[in-house]
């Protein structure tokens, strides 16, 4: 009788561990973007759900991912991975990570894994550096030639742990890059019909696009950098952002609603009361969306909220 491939026999070692240690943080994935993954399927850890989805556009049926982080309201800057966690990372061929210090726990464990994987890190991939004087703006998702970029990047690394079905990855790529094109056909039109508007936000989360947009950032960098570190924002950085609002010098907010609080509260009851939009985005993938479908929502309520 054969023996099974080392592959299959590290797939299938993989999948009993994970059934007896179920219940985990983060999810395993075992369908792929066109059905269930096969017992061979190249064995694939992302830091968040929202690379997760990436991986499955492209690897369909031939990977079988595991996010770390698939809830919509966990912030991966202050999450503390377990030893389910490390068991997953200590099987994958194919490793992705935000990078950036987004998600650092990944190469924590990375380094006691014992094993070798392809690493992708997304920032790394993207070329963004931090501003001369400034903080680098690690969510480089809501960046779309970025996206595009990370794309290719994982069709060669899954192309890599599987060189039968390469041809197949890179189809896959290449029809998600093409996908991507109408988002940014839509952030060109937003420039072209708003373009130098000011907005405002909690944080950085949603800059790329606003970028991509054309559009202004107006808020006072101590705020938004102090949201996002959970931080208390001070009375007085807090006193001239409001003004932003109540003396209509913005024509959106666009408000991360994973981290609100009572100052982010603040800035949206202002913004409400003053007839300014309030335009929501999330940090990681919501529950029941791909990656296209949401981020053809977010660009598509930005448009919205400047028509008003």
């Amino acid at each position: 009788m054969p023996m099974p491939s080392p592959r299959l026999s590290a797939a299938l070692l993989t999948g009993t561990c994970l059934t007896l240690l179920a219940g985990c943080a983060g999810s395993s994935d075992t369908a792929g973007a066109h059905g269930p993954a096969a017992a061979s399927a190249i064995p694939v850890v992302a830091s968040t759900n929202v690379y997760g989805d990436l991986v499955r556009r492209i690897g369909g049926a031939k990977v079988q991912v595991t996010s770390i982080i698939s809830d919509p309201d966990q912030d991966p800057h202050s999450y503390e991975a377990g030893t389910r966690n490390q068991l997953a990372l200590s099987r994958a061929e194919v490793v992705i990570e935000n990078g950036g210090g987004y998600d650092d726990f990944v190469d924590r464990m990375l380094k006691s894994a014992g094993s070798s994987p392809d690493v992708i890190n997304a920032v790394e991939v993207s070329g963004k550096a931090a501003p001369k004087g400034g903080e680098l703006n690690e969510h480089v998702w809501y960046d779309f030639p970025t996206v595009a970029e990370l794309a290719d990047r994982i069709a060669i690394a899954l192309g890599k742990a599987d060189p039968a079905d390469t041809a197949t990855f890179t189809e896959n790529a290449r029809d998600f890059v093409r996908l991507l094109q109408p988002l940014e056909r839509k952030e060109a039109r937003i420039k072209a019909e708003h373009g130098g508007e000011a907005v405002a936000v909690t944080e950085p989360v949603p800059l790329y696009m606003i970028e991509a947009s054309g559009l202004r950032n107006a808020t006072p960098e101590e705020f938004s950098e102090a949201i996002e570190e959970g931080d208390d924002v001070s009375p007085r950085t807090l006193q001239s952002t409001l003004p932003l609002f109540t003396g209509k010098k913005v024509e959106a907010l666009v408000y991360n609603e994973q981290t609100s609080g009572p100052q982010t509260e603040k800035a949206e009851r202002a913004a409400e009361a003053s007839g300014i939009p309030v335009v929501p985005v999330t940090e990681n993938l919501p529950e029941g969306k791909d990656y296209l479908a949401w981020m053809t929502a977010n660009v598509d309520a930005l448009a919205s909220a400047l028509a008003k």
